[in-house]
């Protein structure tokens, strides 16, 4: 029963901003799914009819919603789901998945860097072993270029301060060195920690929407966060 009611209150589209911050799940035009509005994307239409992404959920107009899953964009792209979703032909740009992509990397280093100046973020190997040693954290950044020596000997000192479960450390590996620099304004960054704050809570929120969006939902996989997405509704 709760499930009907739920779907008679969640119409295809929303009717603005205002609106759109009033609830906290949305109907999904793709899979016809109701989620938390922390694991979608809202889209409205730009003046020439053409989709655009609202990651931050305060564009003006009638919005449709779709899961932030690679995978569900593009079958919502294939199946004319934005047609039916705005009741209107519409434009989808070729580039609309590659785009937001970047849009969501984007956020995160955005966020890495509000972190970084709220001393939530410490940088170089030497310095992340003395925070895993002494310190809270709450998740380990590696360049893609990082060595594998050095994952190793911090994948250790991990194993060392955490014997139980390291895995809950959660690990991002999927900036290149040149990316975490500029986040960071600094050279050289490898290796880097986040220490446990609100500002890296932040940070481990758009990674998860960025993640979920490059590998699908991982439902009850990794199990509840204590920085679920839902915390940082928004990507400001």
């Amino acid at each position: 029963m709760q499930t009907m009611l739920a779907r008679l209150d969640q119409p295809d589209a929303d009717h603005g901003p205002r609106n759109a911050a009033a609830v906290t799940t949305r109907l999904c035009v793709a899979t016809r799914e109701i989620k938390p509005i922390a694991h979608m994307i809202r889209f409205v239409l730009g003046p020439d009819r053409a989709v655009v992404p609202d990651l931050k959920r305060k564009l003006p107009g009638r919005g449709v919603w779709v899961s932030a899953e690679r995978d569900v964009l593009a079958e919502a792209i294939n199946r004319g789901a934005f047609r039916r979703g705005f009741k209107s032909d519409v434009t989808v740009s070729k580039d609309l998945l590659p785009l937001i992509e970047r849009l969501l990397e984007r956020s995160v280093l955005d966020s890495l860097a509000i972190a970084h100046k709220a001393g939530e973020v410490v940088t170089g190997f030497s310095k992340v072993e003395a925070a895993i040693a002494t310190d809270q954290i709450t998740a380990l950044l590696h360049g893609k270029d990082a060595s594998a020596d050095g994952w190793r000997k911090i994948a250790a000192a991990l194993k060392r301060r955490f014997a139980e479960s390291p895995e809950n450390i959660v690990t991002i590996a999927a900036f290149t060195s040149a990316q975490l620099d500029l986040a960071l304004g600094r050279t050289n960054v490898v290796h880097a920690a986040l220490l446990a704050g609100r500002a890296s809570n932040t940070v481990l929120a758009r990674w998860l929407v960025l993640d979920r969006f490059r590998m699908g939902d991982p439902g009850g996989k990794t199990g509840p966060k204590p920085f679920d997405a839902a915390q940082n509704p928004g990507m400001e």
